[in-house]
């Protein structure tokens, strides 16, 4: 008998991804989505779509002492919105109803991945000779990392020694991805932007890497709880993908330095004039100090070594990839 696995966040970017890695090692595929979800990229992997309140612990209760799940990654969270308090509620409030009725539900449940995010712990200064690793106190910088900062806490006080293993990716990329996108279809014009003037030393993970970890983190044998710090394992500049994007389509690019000042100046304006928009605006002066940020450069050493993490994928070959399937279905 297949052993189960329960996703959350299955019909977004990494869900969607997570649900094929995981019907391709044989697992029953059980998708969390909302009704308004889009699920058609999803339904070739999915065995069973199920539709719970995930701030709700006896709806989830109830699904899980029927579904009896072996596995469980929790992948869904709210990455934008003007209200800090409405993402502490998801973002934390629908981990913790999770993990309660997970602990509580009567089923064989061997592991439970959250993915959670390097914002939580934030970037370091650029002349840091080491790499953010496991040990690295909080500081992240925006609404998104304090929610999943908060969640990691909640976590540790309340579930600290339960089977979960807590991951914190890098910035994500890949086929389907629609942020990083917004570069590559500047790039697509020509241009090749950048805020200030200041190097940066940057990190990625493509995106298949990433559920083939997060997959590993609910499958392989570990103790207790157990934080894990995930990219490809290399450092790039800030000029790598643009680098890239020109050999691979072999274009020119025009690259221009936009003073920090004044795009400081535009967030502030920006801000201003959403202010009472439930949208949020591309540029903000929390989202600016991330972009501009001095070093994301991650150790990975600890999933390397308790999970035999081994990224398939460095930057020039997942974007490759990724480049050649928005052109192949017209995002470029």
């Amino acid at each position: 008998m297949k052993k189960k696995i329960f996703i959350t966040g299955a019909s977004g970017f990494v869900g969607s991804h997570l649900t094929e890695a995981a019907q391709s090692l044989g697992l029953e595929v059980h998708a969390a989505v909302r009704n308004s979800s889009k699920t058609t990229d999803i339904e070739p992997f999915v065995d069973k779509f199920v539709y719970p309140n995930l701030g709700n612990t006896e709806d989830l209760l109830k699904l899980f002492d029927q579904e009896k799940y072996s596995y469980i990654i929790h992948a869904a969270a709210m990455t934008k919105t003007k209200s800090e308090e409405l993402m502490k509620n998801v973002n934390v409030g629908y981990t913790e109803a999770l993990l309660h009725a997970a602990f509580k539900a009567d089923m064989p449940l061997e592991r439970i991945a959250y993915v959670s995010s390097l914002a939580a712990i934030g970037p370091i200064p650029y002349a840091n000779e080491g790499l953010i690793d496991e040990s690295f106190p909080y500081h992240p910088l925006t609404v998104y990392g304090r929610s999943k900062k908060e969640s990691e806490i909640m976590i540790q006080n309340n579930f600290t020694d339960e089977r979960i293993s807590i991951f914190r990716p890098t910035a994500v990329y890949g086929p389907r991805e629609k942020d990083i996108f917004i570069l590559f279809d500047t790039m697509r014009r020509g241009l090749d932007p950048y805020i200030g003037t200041n190097p940066q030393k940057l990190s990625f993970i493509y995106v298949k890497d990433l559920v083939d970890v997060l997959l590993k983190g609910v499958m392989t044998p570990q103790e207790g709880m157990q934080f894990y710090n995930i990219s490809d394992g290399q450092v790039y500049s800030r000029y790598a993908m643009a680098e890239i994007y020109k050999d691979i389509f072999q274009k020119k690019l025009w690259r221009m330095h936009v003073p920090l000042g004044l795009v400081k100046g535009i967030a502030q304006i920006s801000q201003f004039l959403y202010r009472n928009s439930p949208k949020t605006p591309v540029i903000y002066p929390e989202r600016l100090g991330e972009l501009t940020a001095e070093n994301w450069g991650v150790d990975i050493t600890h999933a390397q070594s308790q999970l035999g993490f081994d990224p398939k994928y460095l930057l020039e070959d997942g974007l490759k990839e990724s480049l050649l399937w928005y052109k192949e279905n017209k995002w470029l």
